[in-house]
């Protein structure tokens, strides 16, 4: 997700080469790439060849929302596996505690759809203004 976040930050200024966005989000890189190739695959980010290649968002960050991205690397959000197949387990239709795991799963499913990258931006634009760094805040007790 932070890496989503920062390609989202870097929108429409050319992609992001790899090793810049590893070292901006602390993530290793061949770990990061790793997590590029299903992001890649669900038509989220997309990648440049050559010397001036890297990774950038394949559509506007108002059109990818939180969801698409979790899905693409964990595949669904079920909190329990018969959630997402009811023939997982024969107790589905009298279980009261599946249709309260499927409502969670609703709840956090619909949460998630409902946050795109652009608001993650705005987010973290307005952190960005309002957050004093740490070490500036110990600088002003002494």
């Amino acid at each position: 997700m932070r890496a989503m976040l920062e390609l989202a930050m870097n929108s429409g200024k050319g992609p992001v080469p790899l090793h810049d966005l590893a070292s901006r989000q602390e993530i290793s890189a061949k770990y990061l790439e790793q997590l590029l190739i299903p992001l890649k695959g669900a038509g989220l980010v997309k990648s440049i060849r050559g010397a001036r290649g890297g990774y950038m968002l394949a559509h506007d960050p108002a059109r990818i929302n939180l969801y698409d991205i979790v899905r693409s690397l964990e595949g669904p959000l079920a909190p329990v596996e018969c959630v997402e197949d009811a023939a997982y387990c024969d107790r589905v239709g009298g279980c009261t505690v599946h249709l309260v795991w499927g409502e969670m799963g609703k709840i956090l499913v619909d949460y998630l759809t409902s946050l795109t990258l652009a608001e993650l931006v705005a987010r973290q634009q307005e952190k960005d203004r309002t957050c004093v760094p740490a070490a500036s805040s110990l600088s002003a007790v002494k």
